[in-house]
């Protein structure tokens, strides 16, 4: 539900411009804004996982993100809307406090699996944020999405605080110790190592996800934007790739699935760089990348909450900035080179983007963590 409130833009782009008068070059700002508030609260808000009683903080993060869907959901001006979506994604970051609750929450041999779960919620909300934001606006308007977010988040609080054990601290570190904590780990190479694979695997999703509308809009599909949004149904192989990925993991496996993972993902561009003759291979390669990405997430965070029994949240949050960056990087260059290039210009820089994370994963085999999350020798 969290992450469902950072997408659910996308696909109503129009109807808001239309509703707020918003020029078609300023709204990319309605997206942009829960992204930036997403990128503050990683810094700033996922780290209080670490010193406060993290079951209270969840629920109360949910009522804030709620507080901001609801103002988007009544803005008339356009910079009550953006607010509105930036509070919304700065709380939007209980995605990884309760990342990093669930990792303390499970036994060690269970780690991975419930990781994998988690990780499938989110790949879920994802693309069920389209698909629920297109319905309701079609019905009921765009402001409806952000109403029943809304809603939907309030009572989520509630079952919570109803559902999940209490995690009381009997540590109790200043904020701002914390905070300054945060530097020392991106010297550790397991952290750094993990993060640059992230940053490169994100960025060759963000140049998939943020480029595929391109050639299927074209010749010679000329695919409509519900058409294109189905493509994303085949995105679901993300959920049950992080599934299997915590398993193996949990079986002390995650540096080599974390390989193998990453070798599919550059594979998948040689199907879906295909896009101008044949959609059957569009979506083996969609489906192919969306196993590929999750199961490497999933590695990752259990190799980090692994290595950090006592920091998860302020290590996962460090982790999802590499994450955040690589995501824009993708969106961005994307365009930039498919209006020079076309779409075998994006294919060839997605599979350079797994390609620069497969040298990753190649220089950083010293420091591959073992079921114990210790760094070992090959």
């Amino acid at each position: 539900m969290a992450v469902a409130t950072i997408y659910a833009a996308q696909p109503v782009l129009a109807q808001i411009g239309g509703d707020l008068s918003v020029r078609e070059a300023e709204l990319g700002w309605i997206v942009t804004a829960g992204q930036l508030g997403y990128l503050i609260g990683l810094v700033l808000l996922v780290p209080l996982g670490d010193m406060l009683d993290r079951r209270a903080l969840i629920a109360g993060h949910l009522l804030l993100a709620a507080a901001g869907s609801a103002l988007a959901a009544f803005a008339t001006q356009l910079w009550v809307l953006l607010t509105g979506l930036a509070l919304t994604g700065l709380f939007a970051v209980v995605v990884q406090t309760t990342v990093a609750y669930a990792s303390d929450l499970a036994s060690r041999t269970e780690r991975g699996r419930t990781l994998g779960v988690v990780t499938s919620g989110v790949v879920v909300g994802i693309l069920g944020a389209r698909v629920l934001a297109g319905g309701l606006a079609a019905l009921m308007g765009w402001r409806s999405v952000y109403a029943v977010l809304a809603a939907l988040l309030v009572v989520l609080a509630g079952l919570l605080m109803k559902l999940l054990p209490a995690d009381p601290r009997t540590a109790h570190a200043r904020y701002g110790e914390v905070l300054t904590s945060l530097a020392p780990l991106l010297r550790e190479r397991l952290l750094l190592s993990r993060g640059l694979i992230a940053f490169f695997v994100f960025a060759s999703f963000g140049t998939l996800w943020s480029g595929l509308a391109l050639p299927l809009s074209a010749e010679p599909w000329h695919l409509n934007p519900a058409q294109i949004g189905l493509f994303g149904i085949a995105g679901l192989a993300g959920a049950f790739g992080a599934a299997r990925a915590g398993r193996w993991a949990d079986a002390g496996r995650a540096h080599v699935v974390t390989g193998c993972a990453l070798a599919l993902l550059g594979a998948s561009w040689l199907a879906t760089g295909q896009a101008a003759w044949s959609l059957h291979l569009v979506i083996l390669g969609v489906v192919a990348l969306d196993f590929a990405v999750q199961a490497v997430h999933v590695s990752n965070q259990h190799s980090l909450t692994a290595a950090h029994p006592h920091r998860t949240s302020s290590a996962v949050g460090v982790y999802m900035l590499f994450y955040s960056l690589g995501s824009a990087l993708g969106a961005v260059s994307t365009t930039a080179v498919h209006s020079a290039f076309g779409w075998a210009g994006s294919s060839s820089l997605g599979a350079a983007f797994a390609f620069c994370a497969f040298a990753v994963w190649g220089a950083s085999r010293r420091v591959a963590p073992t079921r114990r999350g210790m760094p070992t020798k090959p």
